[in-house]
């Protein structure tokens, strides 16, 4: 019998808002947000926060800097995007990334106006976007849309409720889910149900829970939610696992071991995640 083709998630970056490496984020990491999917043969990157550097820097060293991809954006808010302008594979003009947002209402800036005249564009950033652009493709889409890519590969969208919009994704290949719901922010009197929609019967979540319940009403109406959302979500949409992701700035190590610990206790299959940690589906 043949084996399947691969389905895999790598976590390149699991923090919100702004990176914060040191000795107190060790465990759990301090770049930002960066998903790196591989589908059989087929790579596909979710976000550019500051974790996907590292990403970029193991494609320069064990792949000739060459990268074919699609880079789907859940928003442009900076710890999402940060990172582009430090991606190596984009400065090499034989690369093919293709660049995706469904957030943007097209009218007063679409993805390339983002990236080129307020991301990499003098006096904020010295090296013009004119010298990635000859590796991409910018490709804005209504979210809700629905991918039918290469391979078998199928991938829903829906809006998630956060400043600005956002756009949460649910990836299924070989027989095999995995939802990314990150930032949004959850609703007090009902579960979401763009949220339940992607999530269903996931075999993996990635959920933004920045922070706790006792936390959650001196932040209220910024776009995220908590761990017992998250363990909400997992039992309401009977996910397989669920990884706890967006940690916010002031949770250190110590302190997502106490939030590991308190949501295993609800639900043994929801944990947060962690850097650089791989997962094989």
């Amino acid at each position: 019998m043949s084996k399947l083709p691969n389905f895999s998630l790598k976590l390149w970056g699991t923090r919100g808002s702004i990176p914060c490496p040191g000795p107190a984020t060790v465990k759990y990491g301090g770049n930002t947000t960066c998903f790196e999917l591989n589908c059989g043969d087929r790579r596909i990157i979710i976000d550019a926060g500051t974790g996907i550097r590292l990403l970029g820097k193991k494609i320069m060293l064990e792949e000739g800097n060459l990268l074919d991809a699609d880079l789907f954006f859940t928003h442009t808010h900076m710890d999402h995007i940060q990172g582009l302008p430090f991606f190596a594979p984009l400065y090499n003009p034989q690369s093919d990334v293709r660049l995706h947002a469904g957030h943007l209402d097209g009218i007063t800036y679409d993805l390339q106006g983002i990236i080129g005249t307020m991301l990499m564009k003098d006096p904020v950033f010295p090296v013009p976007s004119s010298l990635i652009e000859k590796a991409c493709s910018f490709n804005d889409f209504e979210c809700g849309k629905v991918f039918q890519l290469d391979g078998g590969i199928k991938i829903h969208t829906a809006p998630l409720n956060h400043p600005n919009g956002a756009c949460g994704y649910r990836i299924e290949y070989q027989g095999k889910v995995i939802a990314i719901c990150t930032d949004t922010e959850h609703f007090e009197d009902r579960l979401d149900d763009n949220v339940l929609f992607l999530a269903k019967d996931a075999d993996l979540l990635i959920y933004d829970a920045a922070y706790t319940d006792e936390e959650y009403p001196k932040f209220k109406g910024w776009g995220h939610s908590t761990w017992q959302e998250a363990v909400k979500i997992a039992i309401g949409a009977s996910v397989k696992q669920t990884l706890l992701f967006h940690h916010d700035p002031s949770h250190n190590d110590q302190k997502m071991d106490e939030i590991a610990e308190l949501a295993q206790k609800e639900l043994s299959t929801v944990r947060p995640a962690v850097e650089g940690e791989l997962i094989n589906l």
